[in-house]
C-alpha cells in the first residue's frame, strides 16, 4: 500500500498483486441513476476481481432510511465472504474512476471492522493508463471468512449531523448548486442542513482523476475549519459520495464520521429545517 492505506496507486497495487500476499480485488463499479455496471465489469475487469453491486449489496432497501440505507452487516458479511473477502487478508477496491462508489465500499468494510481496506486511486482508468491488464474471465473467488463488526468508523443519524453542523464541522459533498438550493435532480427539496458548510468532494481530486496530495487536502480542509481540532462529519445525497470525502479527510490525516441517511433522508421528513443559498445558516 501507498504511506496511507486508505489508498494504493496503481503501479502499487501491481507490485502486490505479483507479490507473496496479493489483495482481494473488489470491482465497484457505478453509476448514479444511470445502467447498471455488470455488463461493463463483464467486458473487462481486474484479474481476479469480484463485482459488488453497490445498489443490491452495498445499501440496504430505498426508504426513510435514505435512498442508500447502510446495509444489513449480516447481509453485508455474507457478500463479502462470497468475494474472498477476509479478516486478515487485505483487500483493494475500484470502480470505474470517480471513486465515489469505491470510497463506499471501503467505508463499509472500514465500519465494520476490516482494518485492511485501500482504495485503487484514480480506479479502473488510472490502472489501464498505468499498463496493467484487464481481463474477461470470470473470477473463482474462496470463500472468505470475514464477519461485521459494526462501529469500527463513525456514523452520525440526522439529530447527530444536526448537533454536529452547530457544534463542530459538518461538511456537504454535493455538488454547490444543490448545497444552494438552486437545482435538486434527485431528492423532494433543494438546500443543505443548516450550519453545514459547502465542500464538493469533487474538489478532492485533480484533474487526472487522483486524489489531491495530502498537503493539499489537508490545506483545503483547514480552510473549511476542518483540521481535527473539533468533531467533523460529511453528508452528501445518500451517503456515497460523502464516503469519498470521508477518504480524502482520511488521506489528510482528519478522523470525520458519515451520515449515511443523507440528504434523501433529511429532506424526506418535512418537519427538518433547510437553509438555502450560499451561507452556512
Amino acid at each position: 500500500m501507498t504511506a496511507n492505506s486508505a489508498i494504493v496507486s496503481a503501479s502499487a497495487l501491481a507490485a502486490e498483486l505479483a507479490g507473496p500476499r496479493p489483495p482481494v480485488l473488489l470491482d465497484v463499479r457505478w453509476q448514479l441513476g444511470g445502467p447498471n455496471q455488470r455488463p461493463a465489469y463483464d467486458a473487462g475487469h481486474l484479474p481476479g476481481a469480484v463485482y459488488v453491486d453497490l445498489d443490491r449489496e452495498l445499501a440496504g432497501p430505498p426508504g426513510a432510511g435514505g435512498r442508500h440505507p447502510l446495509p444489513d452487516p449480516e447481509e453485508f458479511g455474507a457478500v463479502m465472504r462470497r468475494a474472498g473477502v477476509c479478516a486478515d487478508v487485505p483487500v483493494v477496491v475500484y470502480d470505474g474512476g470517480q471513486g465515489w462508489a469505491a470510497a463506499r465500499a471501503w467505508w463499509l468494510l472500514r465500519w465494520s471492522g476490516h482494518r485492511q481496506v485501500s482504495v485503487l486511486d484514480g480506479g479502473l482508468a488510472a490502472w489501464t493508463a498505468a499498463g496493467g491488464a484487464v481481463t474477461s474471465e470470470p473470477p473463482a473467488p474462496v470463500q472468505g471468512d470475514f464477519k461485521p463488526t459494526p462501529g469500527a468508523m463513525g456514523l452520525l443519524d440526522a439529530d447527530g449531523a444536526a448537533a454536529l453542523a452547530r457544534e463542530g464541522v459538518l461538511l456537504d459533498a454535493r455538488a454547490g448548486e444543490r448545497y444552494r438550493g438552486e437545482v435538486e435532480p434527485i431528492d423532494p427539496v433543494g438546500g443543505h442542513i443548516p450550519g453545514a458548510l459547502s465542500a464538493p468532494t469533487a474538489d478532492n481530486t485533480g484533474p487526472d482523476g487522483l486524489l489531491l496530495p495530502a498537503a493539499e487536502l489537508r490545506a483545503r480542509f483547514a480552510g473549511l475549519g476542518a483540521t481535527g481540532g473539533a468533531p467533523v462529519g460529511v453528508y452528501c445525497g445518500s451517503g456515497v459520495s460523502g464516503a469519498h470525502e470521508v477518504l480524502a479527510l482520511e488521506v489528510a490525516g482528519i478522523g470525520a464520521a458519515l451520515y449515511a441517511g443523507s440528504w434523501s433522508e433529511w429532506s424526506a421528513d418535512p418537519q427538518r429545517p433547510v437553509a438555502t443559498g450560499p451561507d452556512p445558516q
